[in-house]
């Protein structure tokens, strides 16, 4: 079993930071692409950043300039930083990743998501 377990959202003030973090358990051989989305109420979940395994990232343009994604493949972890929050960035952030469990076997998987919350 793989599991993807997201931390550090939480509550804050408009132009604040936060950072995501979300670790890969279980069952890992391997992670290629690694990226974070986000769904606000009422709306399609969106992609925010992904990284590949490589190290090359990709960015929507409502939040370039402004979130940093990056990962530790020692420790199977993707992070994103979020600085100049905005109200509009309010959302449940799922991590999502693609997992080898075998040298032949990959699927996507999905964390359970972590509520951010910006204040204006």
């Amino acid at each position: 079993q793989v599991q993807l377990v997201e931390s550090g959202g939480g509550l804050v003030q408009a132009g604040g930071s936060l950072r995501l973090s979300c670790v890969a358990s279980g069952r890992v051989l391997s992670i290629n692409d690694m990226g974070w989305y986000r769904q606000a109420p009422g709306k399609q979940r969106e992609l925010v950043a992904a990284i590949t395994g490589g190290g090359s990232t990709n960015y929507a343009d409502s939040v370039k300039g402004r979130f940093t994604i990056s990962r530790d493949n020692a420790k199977n972890t993707v992070y994103l930083q979020m600085n100049s929050l905005k109200p509009e960035d309010t959302a449940v952030y799922y991590c999502n990743a693609v997992i080898f469990t075998t040298l032949f076997t990959s699927r996507n998987y999905w964390g359970q998501g972590t509520q951010v919350t910006v204040s204006s």
